[in-house]
This record gives C-alpha cells, sequence and structure tokens, in this order.
C-alpha cells in the first residue's frame, strides 16, 4: 500500500468513526437532561479546589478560610470561602466490548451495544455536572472531568470496535472508594464475573452491574422453525419447534438473573436490569441514584 492509500484508508475510517459520535452524543445529552431536571443539586462544602459559595464567618471556623477581600466589601461582617465537595476517587465505567451486545429483534429497538454506550454517555454527562471524575476499567489513562469529559469517554470506548475475548473487565488497581459501572448483558459464565467483581470489592470498591437485554430474550417469542446464530462465533443452531423451548428458555433465564442479583448483593452491591424496548432515562436515574447511595454508604 502506497503513502497516499494509507493515508486514505485512515481518513476513511476516521470519518466512518467520527459519524457515530454526533447522533449518539446527542441521544445521551437528551436522556440526561430529561433525568436532570429531577434532580436536586448534589453540590455540597467539603474538601477540595473548587470554589463553591462565600457565607457568613461562624465561631470555630479557621482563620485561614476567611475571605478578607470579600469581607472588607461588607462592614462589620466576615466572610469565610468555602470549597465544593470532592470525591477522591472516580467513578470507573465498563461497557461489555464484545459482539453479544450487538443485537436487535426489532428495528424498533436499538442494539443492546447501542443502548449501552448511550447510557453510559448520559451517565458520564450527569457525572461530570456533578463535578465527578470518571474513569474507564482497562484504559491506562488518568480518569476525565470537566466539560469535555463525556467525550473524552465516548472517545475512548472505541464504538466501532468489538474485542470477543473480554466478557469481564480484567482486574485494575483502582483507589479505596472507587465506584465501578459495568454495562453488559452478562449472558457469560457466572464464576469470571464473579471474580471480577469480587476483586473489585476487595479492595474497597463499591459498583453497579446493569444487564442490558432485548425484549426477545426475556420473552422468548419464537414459534415454529428458527435458526439461532451466535454473534461471537458465527455458529448456527436450528429448531424446529422453537415454541417447545420457551418455558425451559425462560426458566433459565431467571435463574441466571437471580444469580447475578444474588452474587452483587453478597458483597454488597447494586444489580439492575434494563430493556432496550423501555425509556432509557428511567435505567439513568435509577443508576445515578444508585451512585449517589454508594457514595454515602447506602445499599
Amino acid at each position: 500500500m502506497t503513502e497516499d492509500q494509507n493515508a486514505l484508508t485512515i481518513r476513511h475510517d476516521a470519518e466512518e468513526t467520527a459519524s457515530l459520535f454526533p447522533s449518539l452524543l446527542i441521544e445521551a445529552e437528551r436522556i440526561a437532561q430529561t433525568v436532570t431536571a429531577g434532580l436536586h443539586g448534589r453540590h455540597r462544602a467539603g474538601p477540595g479546589e473548587t470554589f463553591w459559595q462565600h457565607r457568613a464567618y461562624a465561631f470555630g471556623d479557621p482563620v485561614s478560610t476567611i475571605d478578607w477581600r470579600q469581607s472588607a466589601r461588607v462592614a462589620d461582617r466576615l466572610y469565610v470561602r468555602e470549597n465544593e465537595w470532592e470525591a477522591a476517587a472516580a467513578v470507573y465505567l465498563w461497557r461489555d466490548p464484545s459482539s453479544s451486545l450487538d443485537y436487535s429483534s426489532s428495528r424498533n429497538a436499538p442494539t443492546k451495544r447501542r443502548r449501552a454506550d448511550v447510557l453510559s454517555i448520559a451517565l458520564a454527562i450527569l457525572l461530570s455536572q456533578a463535578g465527578e471524575r470518571i474513569g474507564l476499567l482497562g484504559e491506562n489513562r488518568r480518569p476525565f472531568q470537566g466539560r469535555n469529559a463525556p467525550s473524552r469517554v465516548l472517545e475512548a470506548l472505541h464504538v466501532e470496535r468489538f474485542n470477543n475475548s473480554r466478557h469481564a473487565p480484567q482486574p485494575t488497581q483502582l483507589p479505596v472508594g472507587a465506584r465501578i459501572v459495568m454495562f453488559s448483558d452478562f449472558f457469560t459464565d457466572l464464576d469470571a464475573i464473579e471474580q471480577a467483581i469480587a476483586g473489585f470489592a476487595a479492595s474497597g470498591a463499591h459498583g453497579v452491574l446493569v444487564q442490558i437485554t432485548d425484549a426477545a430474550e426475556e420473552e422468548f417469542p419464537f414459534r415454529g422453525r428458527v435458526e439461532f446464530r451466535d454473534l461471537e462465533s458465527k455458529d448456527r443452531l436450528t429448531f424446529g419447534e422453537t415454541g417447545s423451548l420457551a418455558e425451559t428458555y425462560r426458566t433459565k433465564f431467571s435463574n441466571h438473573r437471580n444469580a447475578l442479583s444474588s452474587l452483587t448483593q453478597k458483597i454488597g452491591w447494586t444489580f439492575t436490569a434494563h430493556r432496550t424496548d423501555r425509556p432509557p432515562q428511567t435505567a439513568l436515574l435509577a443508576l445515578f441514584t444508585a451512585l449517589g447511595d454508594t457514595r454515602n454508604g447506602k445499599y
């Protein structure tokens, strides 16, 4: 390949990747704005570097906190400077990179991957508005913070790539008190999931597992002769009378979900389920509230 051909290929790949960003980011912002309208502010005073407000000096306040310039503007009153509380730890996101999420049973519903990406970025928007730092599990980089954090998280997610060797996040050294959010359908071996989250919990991390599923994966509406294709291996399996499998399938699905919920409860984490044919705002609000509870030590 010549240098010019290589440059054209790179440009084409870059444009194709960039084209995914605007619509996904716009959708995430719209969802975040809807949820934000129903939230109370999370600002509070505490150790940090970001100025929050002035208030009147009270007995016991350190003299070093007095803002002499502000106090000079008002006769007979001293004012102290309060900074906004900042958490030492960040919120770390993980979105399953495997092809298992690249599925939708209906044109009216997004793929599980699309919904996971939208929820990830919408959550990043809310977290950045609250002054939180946002990291990505498995990425060897410092957490993002500020107005540009959601865009940088979106770029780091590599929404155009799939990796079928990663069904659970790899062990990562995290600061004490970190919070973790994992997005996946979790259609994999429970032992692998338990090993991953138990390792994080042992280091003091709290977290939320968000299982994202398609309606057909819960209801199993199939009838007659149906061919099923594995999105990761491309293997195919055909059944002559699929309807006869429905009850057995739903039982196994329910047992798997209950097992996920149980293992998260065992270590003090939160489990939540979301279907792609339902409003993403509901899932986002529940998730954001759960993260607030983990910060305050509630489960």
